[in-house]
């Protein structure tokens, strides 16, 4: 094993990496990155991600590996206003050491797949294609498995390869998608768990076999995965699938990562606590773009539109402010909403235009600086019943105004803020109204949302 001390790095405020020590250097390039561009090594991205939206620094262990050697080290990110700064220390390498099995089996019996073998790491050690098989690109040896397949989840939602890794055991029915050539294909992966002569586990050795009613067929155009029973993005049964894949098993890992990360079954580790407690985080960011993905599903329904209920848009954005209040006070911002006797009747869906309300404040929180101040007020121009929320952020500029609205539009941001759809979702829905939703801002001004209704007389 060897090591060296101390190793730096520095990453820019938008999570590229703009110097590096030879040895981070070296791990970020055989990631397929370089200088200038984002970090390759997701648990280090992930870990400068969390220093820059905590903005304090934070320690923690690094585990990670390349084609070579595996790598623990102890790493710091010390955040700044420009990006933030990398020290790496204890870093320790230790040679891969391949698994001493037999050879993988002779796959004349699977034809149409292929034969392969993998280390603890789901790094590929061997890989052996059938007769009528597609050959096999050079270089996927020394690669991840999840690397070379898209592993697809099953109809709960798990992924049979992971499940068993963790429990060291045999699997069969993974899913894969792969790519040869450019033509799409579809296998199914099984494989038995290896063990070395002290019985510690040392990989897997298994085949994947080409689905042939799927070969070389590219995914049809507005479909989802086959867990979900290749269902139309258009089909009202595609938001229900996903809370029944999805929104089950996020809420078990949130529950218990909550569990964990509160200590309420015993004292742990600091460390591990803070762990927990990212995973809750992780998890929460997760299901709420399971909302936003059912929403989306919804809402691009021909023919969607919502109720037309009688409101009163100075009720909904107290309510608003008293669900987020809380988390405007953690960063010292004060929210000024609309007094008691400020109303505006309007018509619209109650549920939909509390939504929409939830999503401007929360962006205005989220991108707001701390100790400011945010604004909501209620207007009505002719025939208009209007909302605003106005904060004192960085604001947006003029060309970014015109695609802030845009799907997955993030405006470079990398943060875990959200998934790029609520401002889409938050106008589809005001539309779908007979109103509006736009935006008036200016770099270094802070930015104003107006959602605009059909006005009624009280």
């Amino acid at each position: 094993m060897s090591g060296e001390r101390i190793i730096r790095g520095r990453v820019d405020a938008g999570g590229a990496l703009v110097s590096a020590d030879p040895s981070l250097l070296r791990l970020q390039q055989r990631a397929g990155a370089g200088l200038g561009r984002p970090l390759a090594l997701p648990q280090l991205a992930r870990l400068v991600a969390l220093a820059q939206r905590l903005q304090r620094d934070i320690s923690r262990p690094l585990y990670t590996a390349d084609d070579h050697s595996d790598i623990h080290a102890l790493v710091r990110i010390a955040p700044d206003a420009d990006g933030a700064t990398i020290v790496i220390s204890d870093w320790r390498t230790r040679p891969v050491v391949m698994p001493q099995t037999p050879p993988v089996a002779d796959v004349g019996i699977v034809p149409h797949g292929w034969a392969w073998e993998c280390d603890q790491h789901l790094r590929v050690v061997a890989l052996r294609a059938g007769a009528e098989a597609p050959s096999i690109p050079a270089g996927w040896e020394g690669r991840s498995l999840s690397e070379l397949f898209e592993l697809q989840p099953d109809a709960d939602g798990r992924f049979a390869v992971l499940r068993a890794l963790a429990r060291q055991a045999s699997f069969e029915g993974q899913r894969v998608r792969v790519e040869i050539g450019g033509t799409p294909l579809t296998m199914t992966v099984a494989g038995e768990a290896l063990f070395d002569a002290t019985g510690g586990f040392t990989g897997f050795r298994g085949i994947a076999v080409r689905d042939p009613e799927t070969t070389g067929a590219a995914p049809t155009s507005g479909t989802i995965d086959p867990a979900f029973g290749s269902l139309p993005l258009s089909d009202p049964q595609f938001g229900r699938r996903i809370d029944g894949a999805l929104r089950g098993p996020l809420s078990r890992i949130i529950a218990t990562a909550e569990t964990i990360h509160g200590q309420f079954d015993g004292p742990i580790r600091a460390d591990y606590a803070r762990y927990a407690g990212d995973i809750a985080h992780a998890g929460r960011h997760l299901l709420g773009l399971v909302d936003d993905l059912a929403d989306l599903q919804n809402i691009e329904r021909p023919g969607f539109k919502a109720a037309r209920d009688e409101i009163d848009l100075g009720d909904l954005a107290r309510r608003a402010v008293g669900l987020l209040g809380m988390k405007a006070e953690e960063k010292g911002i004060r929210i000024d909403a609309p007094r008691t006797d400020d109303r505006m009747p309007a018509y619209g869906e109650f549920r939909r235009v509390l939504q929409v309300l939830l999503n401007l404040l929360g962006n205005a929180i989220r991108y707001s600086p701390e100790q400011s101040q945010i604004w909501i007020r209620v207007d009505r121009e002719g025939d208009r019943a209007m909302v605003t929320v106005a904060d004192q952020g960085q604001g947006i500029a003029t060309d970014q105004q015109a695609v802030v609205f845009e799907k997955f539009e993030r405006l470079g941001r990398t943060d875990s803020g959200g998934s790029g759809l609520g401002l889409y979702i938050a106008r589809r829905l005001a539309r779908a109204m007979d109103g509006d939703l736009t935006v008036d801002s200016a770099p270094g001004q802070g930015a104003r949302f107006t959602l605009s209704l059909p006005a009624r007389e009280a």
